[in-house]
């Protein structure tokens, strides 16, 4: 089974988002179904709960709702496919007013 985690790191400030409202989709025909959803901790982490598990070769979708956070982009959406079942997922974000990147880390 596949676990998924993120981490808002807030790259002008330089210090974690907390609070950043997160959702955890899985492609469900046309459409997407939710998984997990919640909020980044203080240290700008959040980790979705183990029944929400991921389906290698199924996209996923992480949305960030950043409305509340200020900046240009009022939401970020990641879509993702897992390879694999066997590992955990990390894609953090790092945001700053005009921009956001992330990656798959470990």
């Amino acid at each position: 089974m596949s676990s998924f985690s993120t981490h808002v790191l807030d790259t002008a400030r330089g210090a974690p988002a907390a609070g950043v409202p997160v959702g955890l989709q899985v492609r469900s025909g046309t459409g997407w179904s939710p998984l997990a959803s919640g909020r980044t901790d203080d240290d700008g982490r959040w980790r979705a709960s183990d029944d929400a598990a991921l389906v290698a070769g199924t996209d996923h979708r992480v949305v960030f709702d950043l409305a509340g956070y200020g900046g240009f982009f009022p939401e970020a959406a990641i879509v993702f496919r897992p390879a694999t079942t066997d590992r955990h997922h990390h894609v953090p974000l790092l945001l700053s007013p005009y921009s956001y990147s992330t990656y798959l880390g470990s």
